[in-house]
């Protein structure tokens, strides 16, 4: 393949990579398939398998070897088999990110390009909260207030705005002398998080942000605190202006501190404490090892007898990280992965700080807000929650020369 062939072609499938996600997992699972095997061939050619030394790729292969195994001890191996199978697409694309970011020179226009995508989504967001239809004349179908845009059917937009805020703002911050542009970009990505009333990826983002202050040495400590304020107000006003939203981050919970009442039915109703105990029992009963990977709906949903017993919630997943790696990984398998996860995240974290990086930055506080505990979250292992979390932990290895696994000089 001629050279600049191939590197439009690279470049063409990286760029589609958000595009591909908002199209659904489909679209960008085979999006991923393609950009792996195309590069695993140019590898080939190349014969460049140096990387495989590098320290993150051997622990990524032992994560992977693990997830084989955790296939094999499942409640029901066929149903969590495709995807620890299927993590070795993430490897390869870990291994691409940090080729591209090494070999490319016109890496940053990467982010030119998810940049626009990503204002056309705030915009489209926007439009669908004033006017109830989004630009395709979605909205309301299924979830009434709840923001969805281009997702149309699932209200998952906060997410994926989360995924990609910190990126571009750091982009932005590293593009752009003049920082006041960037968070402006922010002050808006951050005020349509609030409008699609994902209450948990608003509350990660915040902290995000939070977070990213103390990166930043060009402000002052009063500067800080303004920008903290200056959020808080965006927050409170945005919330005074809608009731739907100010009962949904506000009231709700307001409702339950102040009456005993409804705090005891808070507590025996609420769809997440009730999942969070269902997760905790499922982890109970298997402490060591877990149900299996995906396998959290085969324990939960098997028969009535066990859901009255161990007060089991059947569903997909617990919606929180901390208890779905407990009850389909058991100790075993949460300590191997959040091991190897902050181990690689804080090996790096002196080059980070030095680096004044600002894209790295952005790409290791998301994966950070990641691990929250406590808040609700997809499931970790799901398609677009993978997607979103790992095309952010490439970039955080890949952008910084220091960092790349390609780079001569380890970290």
């Amino acid at each position: 393949m001629n050279i600049v062939i191939r590197k439009n072609f690279f470049y063409l499938l990286f760029l589609f990579l958000p595009i591909s996600i908002i199209l659904g997992s489909t679209v960008s699972l085979i999006n991923v398939i393609f950009l792996n095997s195309f590069f695993l061939i140019f590898l080939i050619f190349q014969k460049n398998f140096e990387f495989i030394k590098h320290t993150s790729i051997k622990l990524m292969l032992i994560l992977y070897l693990y997830l084989i195994f955790n296939s094999l001890i499942s409640l029901n191996y066929e149903v969590g088999l495709s995807r620890n199978i299927g993590f070795i697409r993430l490897i390869i694309l870990f291994v691409f990110i940090n080729y591209f970011f090494f070999y490319h020179k016109n890496e940053k226009n990467i982010f030119d390009a998810w940049s626009l995508i990503l204002s056309i989504l705030i915009i489209d967001v926007f439009i669908e909260y004033i006017f109830g239809k989004n630009l395709f004349g979605w909205g309301e179908q299924l979830y009434g207030d709840r923001i969805t845009s281009f997702f149309k059917d699932e209200p998952i937009v906060g997410a994926y705005l989360a995924g990609f805020i910190f990126l571009i703002f750091g982009h932005l911050l590293d593009k752009y002398n003049n920082k006041t542009f960037a968070f402006i970009f922010l002050l808006f990505a951050f005020l349509a998080l609030i409008c699609t009333g994902e209450r948990s990826n608003t509350i990660k983002v915040f902290i995000g942000i939070i977070i990213s202050l103390f990166f930043f040495d060009f402000l002052k400590i009063k500067e800080k605190f303004i920008i903290i304020i200056l959020f808080f107000a965006t927050f409170g006003v945005t919330l005074s202006q809608s009731e739907y939203l100010k009962t949904r981050y506000i009231g709700q919970l307001y409702n339950v501190l102040i009456d005993k009442k409804n705090y005891e039915k808070f507590k025996d109703d609420n769809q997440y404490i009730r999942l969070y105990k269902s997760g905790y029992s499922v982890f109970k009963n298997h402490p060591f090892f877990g149900v299996g990977n995906k396998n959290y709906r085969v324990e939960t949903c098997r028969n009535k007898f066990d859901q009255q017993k161990f007060n089991y919630v059947c569903l997909t997943h617990p919606h929180q990280l901390y208890f779905e790696l407990l009850s389909e990984h058991g100790l075993f398998g949460s300590t191997i992965i959040l091991s190897i996860f902050f181990y690689l995240m804080f090996k790096i974290f002196k080059s980070i700080l030095l680096s004044r990086n600002y894209v790295q930055i952005g790409a290791f506080i998301f994966v950070l807000i990641n691990f929250t505990p406590i808040l609700p979250s997809g499931s970790f292992f799901s398609d677009f929650n993978i997607t979103l979390f790992w095309i952010n932990f490439s970039i955080m290895f890949a952008c910084n020369k220091k960092t790349n696994i390609f780079a001569k000089d380890k970290v």
